[in-house]
């Protein structure tokens, strides 16, 4: 049986140490005498959501501890899904962390880089997994489906945040489009990538992580058309989340009884 190194093992284990180790002191020190939330809200960004939008990164890192203690236990390092994610995980860490370096030290068009780097390692990772309407052990599903789902969900959104600030820093206004002409545009994007997810892949948790962020954008932002379009795509998102479930329920064959299925026989 075909089964991931050691070495890959030991390496996903120090590379999430070290993100969660600088994630720790970017907000204890802070890092360069900033936390990562004063940066951001330095910035006259209105796509940012709400603080209370990034408390989902407790869930992310505690679902990314959940993953790395699975790919290190036998059932882990024979699972398919797990040794075909191989060393991106270990780039997506390392992004992860020097991203945080860049941004502490304001070096905002070098944060675009690896924040690239992070989104792209995160959709490899997630088409390599498989689709979460296939077959799979239960625990597979808890421990390496959802986990990248989530991540994969906040750094979309993460990314054209990123990308907002970075234009702001470069001192670009927004040219013929006022800021909530942008933004509405930018979530209708999301929304697109939200339904695809929904209808093509079954996955509703990287949709359910949108919905959170719209709906911090919706609380936070006053420029004009900004709630509406971030409270519009939420709820139109959360109602084709619903749909997908009713069909699910309503399917002899739907994913949810083959994954219910494969749990059981793989018990």
């Amino acid at each position: 049986m075909t089964r991931i190194s050691g070495s890959m093992v030991i390496t996903n284990v120090v590379t999430l140490v070290a993100t969660l180790g600088l994630n720790g002191l970017a907000t204890g020190l802070p890092l360069n005498g900033r936390t990562t939330g004063e940066i951001s809200d330095s910035f006259p960004n209105v796509f940012a959501p709400a603080g209370y939008v990034f408390s989902i990164w407790g869930i992310i890192y505690t679902a990314l501890i959940a993953f790395t203690a699975y790919q290190a236990t036998s059932a882990g390092r024979a699972s398919r899904a797990v040794q075909r994610i191989g060393w991106w995980f270990a780039i997506s860490g390392v992004a992860n962390s020097v991203w945080i370096l860049f941004w502490h030290h304001g070096m905002f068009p070098a944060t675009m880089a690896s924040m690239v780097i992070l989104l792209a390692s995160l959709c490899v990772i997630v088409s390599r997994i498989g689709l979460p309407k296939d077959a799979m052990p239960t625990g597979e599903w808890w421990m390496v489906h959802l986990p990248f789902s989530i991540y994969l969900g906040w750094i979309s959104v993460a990314t054209i945040a990123n990308a907002a600030v970075t234009l702001l820093d470069l001192g670009w206004d927004g040219g013929p489009l006022s800021p909530g002409t942008w933004t509405v545009t930018l979530i209708a994007i999301a929304v697109g990538l939200g339904l695809w997810f929904i209808v093509q892949r079954e996955d509703l948790a990287y949709s359910s992580v949108l919905i959170w962020a719209f709906i911090g954008i919706a609380v936070k932002q006053a420029e004009p058309w900004v709630p509406e379009g971030a409270a519009i795509a939420s709820g139109l998102l959360a109602l084709v989340a619903v749909w997908r479930v009713a069909s699910w329920l309503a399917g002899p064959r739907s994913s949810l009884n083959r994954n219910i299925a494969s749990g059981v026989s793989q018990s």
